[in-house]
């Protein structure tokens, strides 16, 4: 018995002996890892590029917001430091800095790169495409986030839904458009797809970022620019340079933003941090959303108490440039190998949500129907000329 006790008592002695320096050794361990993970005593640090100027407070507020998230989740071991456009790279080369390497991560908008591949749009937005609630269900439960990381892939990047900016509006005028040979040798800033659409139509079309528009529309560089929706819009100060306020963005009737990021330096990141990054940008996606519709119905009041005019395509624009969306992404899927294998399944998906999106709304078609005169009639109420 004696004998006995005297081997439990050994055993169990040895045996919190091995837990204990276990124990410990994996404090080392916890302790060691975020100076092993960046090579130095500091953690992980990543530049991350942006498209957006500071003034914009949603979008490039998001990529703060992001930043400060992944800091907070690893005690600060992992440092994002967020850079406006033009601060590293120009806003509209953010894809190229993530792809070389010179900024690790990117917050920017997919479709601004549709030059590298068409179908680089269907990450962002695409005309008479999806609503915001649509596009995130698209990309995360209906094979969205796949398709667009195979294309991502062949530029050495990964993108991460993360912002929306729900439906915009329909762009500055210096005139009123009212048919379509209104738009022929207009200049208008508009990106993406909506772009192709309007250059058909007539429009000349130019690529500008965020923080030129102002002085473009002032100086007559162009004579019509889009950029999101009355909160940003009014912080860029476009009221003061055009007068008529168009609707509906009939081209971005959801427009996500993403953050890409170099495939080797997330190959680099211990799971635990990847982790983090990807839940930091989900969290981003919603918040940036939510603060667009949380903000822009005081905005659109405020513009119109300063005498903007807030004007309906008409029905012949409108029709014309449905037409000629979808004549395009044709054309497109028929040239383009990667623009077909995303365009085909995301038509499909379109069909069946607008189906169920029609039966829940209890309207023939919520886009782009919804985003019409009634709905901006209700709820301007009113103190809104619309013509």
């Amino acid at each position: 018995m004696k004998r006995r006790q005297a081997i439990t008592t050994a055993a169990f002695s040895l045996g919190s002996a091995a837990l204990a320096a276990c124990g410990g050794q994996r404090q080392k361990q916890r302790q060691r890892s975020p100076a092993v993970v960046g090579g130095d005593q500091a953690g992980v640090r990543w530049r991350m590029a942006t498209s957006w100027p500071t003034s914009l407070d949603t979008m490039y507020g998001g990529a703060v917001a992001m930043a400060e998230r992944v800091g907070e989740m690893s005690d600060g071991y992992f440092e994002i430091t967020p850079h406006a456009a033009g601060e590293l790279v120009p806003g509209l080369k953010v894809l190229d800095a993530v792809q070389e390497g010179s900024a690790e991560c990117g917050h920017t908008a997919s479709y601004y790169y549709i030059d590298k591949d068409p179908a680089f749009a269907f990450g962002s937005s695409v005309p008479f495409g999806l609503s915001a609630q649509q596009q995130n269900a698209w990309l995360y439960e209906g094979g969205g986030n796949k398709a667009m990381n195979r294309l991502f892939g062949n530029f050495d990047v990964l993108g991460f839904p993360a912002g929306n900016t729900g439906p915009q509006m329909g762009g500055w005028f210096k005139q009123q458009v009212s048919t379509l040979s209104d738009l022929q040798g207009l200049k208008m800033r508009i990106p993406g797809l909506g772009g192709e659409v309007m250059s058909t139509l007539g429009v000349n079309v130019q690529a500008l970022t965020g923080g030129e528009i102002f002085s473009a529309l002032e100086g007559g560089a162009i004579d019509a620019a889009e950029w999101v929706g009355p909160y940003d819009d009014e912080r860029l100060g476009l009221w003061k340079v055009a007068k008529y306020y168009y609707h509906p963005g009939w081209w971005e009737p959801g427009t996500a933003l993403h953050v890409f990021v170099n495939r080797k330096a997330w190959e680099a990141l211990p799971g635990a941090y990847q982790q983090m990054l990807s839940t930091a940008a989900s969290e981003v996606n919603l918040q940036i959303l939510a603060r667009y519709d949380e903000r822009n119905g005081d905005s659109l009041r405020r513009l119109v108490s300063e005498g903007i005019t807030l004007v309906s395509y008409s029905e012949n624009i409108l029709e014309s440039a449905e037409q000629a969306s979808f004549e395009i992404y044709e054309d497109h899927a028929t040239r383009n190998q990667n623009f077909r294998r995303i365009y085909e399944p995301w038509s499909r998906f379109r069909e069946n949500i607008l189906h169920w999106s029609n039966v829940k709304e209890s309207m023939k078609n919520v886009l782009p129907i919804a985003l019409r005169t009634e709905v901006l009639r209700k709820a301007c109420m009113n103190s809104v000329r619309i013509f």
